[in-house]
């Protein structure tokens, strides 16, 4: 059930940023640019057990553009509560407006000490993300994403969602 509920969410994210994508090609490209970053993440779930509360934390981000593809690697540190969550992400890159992209993928959570919080849940789990990216200065991005940890977290079958937002350095 968990893994149909989440190919069903994908299929409705990944089909809005494609049809929005043939629109958005018409107009100014978006940045293709590669950063890293360091902001805030805020765990919005639970998994209703008595040690697994939500937490906020921090997070650094990065991102790795492919040449002449819509398709980016990306790197995400949640830390935060008692443990880490690393998380290698591939996203398909939508061009909105100058400078600026939506973003949709998915990857894995891995929790250095599983059974102990992190923003994303207790527990290494996949991960589907949908953010936004904008240079706004000659070397200054601004990011901020949603991140779906599927069975995020131990002993429980709760899924765990954060929120991320922060500021980059272009390279």
């Amino acid at each position: 059930m968990k893994l149909l509920k989440a190919l069903a969410a994908s299929a409705v994210v990944v089909s809005s940023v494609v049809l929005s994508a043939g629109i958005a090609s018409a107009q100014t490209a978006g940045t293709n640019s590669n950063y890293i970053g360091v902001g805030i993440a805020a765990g919005a779930t639970s998994g209703g057990q008595g040690n697994d509360d939500a937490q906020f934390g921090g997070n650094v981000q990065g991102r790795v553009t492919m040449p002449r593809t819509p398709v980016s690697l990306r790197g995400s540190v949640l830390f935060g509560g008692d443990a880490t969550a690393i998380m290698p992400i591939v996203t398909y890159d939508a061009p909105i407006a100058k400078n600026t992209n939506v973003y949709f993928g998915g990857g894995y959570s891995f929790v250095t000490d599983e059974g102990k919080n992190t923003p994303l849940g207790n527990q290494n789990a996949p991960v589907v993300t949908l953010g936004a990216e904008s240079q706004v200065a000659n070397n200054v991005i601004v990011y901020g994403d949603a991140k779906w940890g599927i069975d995020a977290y131990r002993n429980s079958d709760a899924d765990a969602v954060s929120f991320q937002t922060g500021i980059g350095y272009r390279f």
